[in-house]
């Protein structure tokens, strides 16, 4: 091994690095970067949480979130360059930036850590996801060949710490705008896996015969257990558009002209329009072949056996889709952290510098002691904590419920206040302000109903 040129730089050279940076994103890079990071573990709940809300609730409550989506990225858009939206000159480098530089050190240390719980979270309910489609393609091989009836039980320990492995290795890619051709792939795979369960969805209410479900949902025994559904269901929704966590970086990488805002809003009407039709279809049609049976995976619950090579590809686009899903997630956070400590330690050689390694048969590539030890400490946590608490709706109910009003509401609506000098008590202050006041006790509902599921899940 040998030492290679430093590589990172003092903060200031750091800024000149970055604002010369050769950025080469469009609008077709930037959907694919969303869609790998909005279509993932969420998709597959949807059909469980439409089975919750019943009928006219299911469909109202995903439109609702995409909306409120899709108001965020509008909001949060314009505050990826200070002080001005079009011209700058600060560009900011991550959504905690961004709320430093327009409301401050205090707000951004509270924001930083509902990003940082929130990335985090990502790659343990990926890691999750991508153990139990893995453990589904045995299963499933395991039905075909002993019958649907047979007692196919499998572990998910040793796909998780598979999944695991495989992210230890990309974990060393060096930044966010190098994993492209990753969110290209990932993005393929979501749409495949997603159009082979509304396809499946289809055939199965056509052998039915008949659209199940109700207005009134699943029954249950109680009305307090009905109210923890839904809140689950609701928790497991707000999940599915994670996308403001990650806005900022995918701006990032675009290139100008255009400017960076209105191709960023051009992609984010594609993508979440996109993603929201994708969304009904999947959470209707699960719901309508199963009703009150509908699983809370829809590809990895066994509602479907055959044809099983089909559902064992599906089940393989999901586990190469989080992949790269997991990638785009994290990245953001070894940014944030490796930046906090390149700064809090200027003068170190070992953090600073770069060393080459050369592997018999293979070329030589660099390593970082820093990227090294943090990024294998984040990926052996996250495959840790999944192993403990492998319960895909109660934890993606819980993820959704801690991050999505701060980080895609609160904070949005106050950097737009901040950045266009909205005058208090103003129409579009008292507009906005609502918005966010209404939308805090739905998010607390989720998330409480969703903590409740998981402590429960665990104490069975």
């Amino acid at each position: 091994m040998e030492e290679a040129h430093s590589s990172n730089q003092t903060p200031l050279l750091n800024k000149k690095h970055h604002n010369h940076l050769h950025r080469t994103g469009n609008v077709w890079t930037a959907v694919a970067h969303i869609i790998t990071g909005v279509i993932g573990a969420g998709v597959l709940s949807l059909a469980w949480s439409m089975a919750q809300l019943r009928w006219i609730a299911g469909p109202l409550a995903m439109v609702l979130f995409a909306s409120v989506t899709l108001i965020s990225t509008y909001l949060l858009c314009n505050c990826y360059k200070t002080p001005d939206p079009e011209v700058g000159p600060v560009r900011n480098q991550s959504y905690i930036d961004a709320v430093n530089m327009n409301l401050g050190k205090t707000n951004a240390r509270v924001c930083g850590l509902f990003v940082q719980v929130g990335l985090y979270g990502m790659g343990i309910a990926y890691t999750i996801t991508s153990a139990f489609s893995l453990r589904a393609i045995q299963k499933s091989n395991c039905y075909h060949n002993e019958g649907h009836n047979a007692e196919c039980y499998f572990g998910d320990a040793q796909y998780m710490l598979a999944f695991g492995v495989v992210q230890l290795i990309l974990s060393q890619i060096n930044n966010f705008h190098n994993i492209q051709w990753l969110s290209v792939v990932a993005a393929i795979m979501s749409f495949a896996y997603s159009i082979i369960g509304l396809g499946l969805g289809i055939a199965k209410v056509v052998g039915n015969g008949y659209i199940k479900g109700s207005i009134r949902g699943i029954s249950t025994s109680t009305t307090g257990e009905k109210v923890w559904l839904v809140s689950q269901a609701l928790g497991d929704i707000s999940f599915a558009y994670p996308y403001s966590l990650i806005l900022i970086e995918i701006q990032d990488t675009l290139k100008s002209p255009p400017s960076e805002k209105d191709t960023m809003k051009t992609a984010s009407i594609i993508s979440i329009s996109a993603t929201t039709f994708f969304y009904l279809c999947c959470g209707a049609l699960g719901y309508a072949a199963f009703g009150d049976k509908t699983p809370g995976n829809l590809l990895t619950g066994f509602g479907f056996y055959e044809p099983y090579w089909l559902i064992d590809f599906a089940n393989m686009c999901i586990v190469l889709h989080l992949v790269g899903g997991y990638q785009v997630y994290s990245q953001p956070l070894f940014a944030n952290v490796e930046k906090w400590v390149s700064v809090k330690f200027p003068d170190s050689g070992i953090i600073h510098k770069d060393f080459k390694l050369k592997l018999p048969l293979l070329p030589a590539f660099k390593l970082n002691v820093l990227r090294l030890c943090f990024r294998t400490i984040f990926v052996a946590s996250t495959t840790t904590i999944a192993m403990l608490f492998p319960y895909f709706n109660q934890v993606l109910g819980v993820l959704g419920g801690i991050y999505f009003w701060p980080l895609s509401i609160y904070f949005p609506v106050q950097m737009y206040f901040k950045q266009r000098n909205v005058e208090a008590w103003s129409l579009k202050w008292v507009m906005l302000q609502s918005f966010s006041i209404v939308c805090l006790p739905l998010t607390l509902f989720a998330l409480v109903g969703s903590i409740e599921g998981l402590i429960t899940a665990r104490l069975k």
